[in-house]
């Protein structure tokens, strides 16, 4: 693939550069990989056309980052689940906590609730995060 100075330029019908989108970081997302691969193909010489070898190697890896991009959304979505129905077990339970003032708090937990990236479980009148529990124990009975 021919080298650009930016990893998102892509070459316009005018010969300028446009911006293709490009993940933070500089990694190049499926969209800019397959702009690229068109204009290397469309800019070709056709004196000197690209060997289908590399054309199938560049295509496998459109294919591979792609699918890459689909697994990560797939875990991401699993994590999500796993971590609700953690916190759904947690009703009922007693947990251990450190509060916000780093002392060790604890409580039963009367519900859980699933917005933002982690679960929050109340725990008497207090909102706990799933990630400060510190230990899990059945209620006295």
């Amino acid at each position: 693939m021919p080298k650009t100075n930016a990893p998102g330029d892509v070459a316009k019908t005018d010969g300028t550069k446009q911006d293709a989108p490009a993940k933070p970081g500089g990694d190049l997302g499926k969209d800019a990989f397959l702009k690229l691969l068109v204009a290397q193909l469309k800019y070709q010489d056709p004196m000197k056309p690209m060997d289908n070898s590399e054309f199938l190697a560049q295509t496998a890896q459109f294919t591979t980052v792609e699918k890459l991009t689909d697994l990560a959304t797939a875990q991401q979505s699993l994590l999500t689940a796993q971590l609700q129905l953690g916190a759904s077990n947690l009703i009922g339970k007693t947990v251990a906590y450190t509060d916000k003032d780093g002392k060790e708090q604890s409580g039963v937990v009367t519900a859980a609730t699933f917005s933002g990236t982690s679960p929050t479980l109340r725990v008497g009148d207090t909102d706990v995060a799933l990630t400060a529990v510190k230990e899990v124990r059945n209620p006295a009975s």
